[in-house]
């Protein structure tokens, strides 16, 4: 029977094996694509891939801070943008408009 260390061993160069396996389909698969794309005119972007070579980066919000519009006599700020903060929704239940905090 074989020991750990020899088994170890078989493994790592099966594993070095495998990878280079992969390296020769993934070049040849590769080639083949780019043949076809030749043959029947297909570019990068038909097949929905960017051509400028960048990452698309996704912005999730602005790339600014939003403007105080809003604020009361604790520094609690609003920009009017989205849902009223509650101060301002308390402010306006008291008779108050959301004008009188205007910066």
């Amino acid at each position: 029977m074989a020991t750990y260390l020899e088994l170890k061993a078989q493994a790592e160069a099966l594993m070095q094996q495998a990878e280079e396996a992969r390296k020769k389909e993934i070049a040849e698969v590769v080639a083949d694509i780019k043949t076809k794309m030749q043959e029947y005119g297909i570019t990068a972007s038909d097949l929905g891939f960017a051509v400028s070579g960048k990452k698309a980066s996704k912005k999730v919000g602005p790339s600014t801070p939003a403007v105080v519009r809003y604020k009361n006599n604790n520094g609690e700020t609003w920009s009017g943008m989205g849902r009223q903060p509650q101060w301002i929704k308390d402010a306006i239940a008291e008779g108050k408009s959301k004008e009188d905090f205007a910066v």
